[in-house]
């Protein structure tokens, strides 16, 4: 219970690697505000998860969490996130920016450039993903220096250095890494860290569709994309894949790190977090570093 009466926000948590950090953090005792869009997903939604059974599982581990609806699309849904937060909290001790909408544009226009991709593609990537994240560090700055301590997380990924399926994917993810490093620069002197988290391949509700997709003729054969973006064989990536609460393992050994203002700005990898602070996954294995150029 390192993280006993710590408060922690993480957006996007109906799902996948927003789950599992949320699963984590309270694991370790923290208090874990969750937001997604619905409470419960829709019948046609897009995949399957909502915020109440990421809730639902927090409480039946024995943790402490707060479901609270945010269309992070919304600056007005947000401020009363936060309002929410200060009113019954009275502090922010971690924010975790991990809302992203773009998913589900993705795998609709998987291996089209970009010019064939209608031009509102850019908006589901870079709204909530890049926009929103920025909204909700000016807020979570705001009480953590206050406060004179706190810790922002940022997930984005290899795409910030890597081009990955698309240019807007990349360049939503390198303005996450800058976003990271100039925000620490101006929060360095207030104890307040923000890290730019990179997770590997995920074994998400997302990824184990698109396995099965794949099997199944639904995507591009492998090595079929467009301008050096490859189609990789999903199946093959999901058996050296880490958890989606990987992410959170590490995301708690940085919390509970006294050095880490010695971090603060930089992007690291979840497989670099795991090798130093000797952190394995929820089945007992080791994540090493995977290389995407030869998958």
């Amino acid at each position: 219970m390192a993280l006993s009466g710590k408060v922690a926000l993480v957006t996007g948590a109906s799902r996948g690697i927003g789950k599992g950090i949320a699963l984590q953090l309270s694991a370790a005792g923290a208090t874990v505000y969750i937001t997604g869009r619905t409470l419960q997903a829709a019948k046609d939604a897009d995949f399957p998860g909502s915020l109440m059974q990421t809730a639902d599982e927090i409480c039946a581990r024995g943790g402490s969490c707060i479901p609270v609806q945010c269309d992070h699309a919304k600056d007005d849904q947000i401020d009363e996130v936060f309002r929410q937060i200060e009113m019954e909290q009275g502090r922010l001790d971690i924010l975790v920016n991990n809302a992203f909408s773009g998913a589900a544009a993705c795998i609709r226009n998987l291996g089209k450039p970009f010019w064939e991709r209608p031009e509102t593609f850019w908006d589901d990537i870079n709204n909530i993903g890049l926009r929103n994240h920025y909204i909700c560090s000016v807020k979570a700055a705001k009480m953590m220096v206050k406060q004179k301590s706190g810790l922002i997380v940022m997930i984005s990924s290899i795409g910030a250095i890597k081009y990955s399926d698309t240019p807007a994917y990349g360049i939503g993810k390198a303005a996450c890494d800058r976003m990271a490093a100039d925000c620490a620069l101006e929060l360095k002197a207030h104890n307040v860290a923000y890290i730019s988290l990179w997770p590997g391949p995920v074994s998400t509700e997302v990824m184990q569709q698109l396995a099965v997709d794949q099997k199944n003729g639904k995507l591009a054969d492998k090595g079929q994309g467009v301008t050096g973006s490859v189609v990789y064989d999903v199946a093959e990536m999901l058996k050296v894949a880490e958890s989606p609460e990987f992410s959170g393992k590490c995301i708690v050994a940085l919390a509970t790190d006294t050095s880490v203002m010695d971090k603060t700005g930089e992007a690291f990898s979840t497989a670099a977090l795991g090798k130093e602070y000797h952190i394995v996954d929820i089945d007992g294995r080791r994540i090493e570093e995977f290389s995407f150029d030869e998958a």
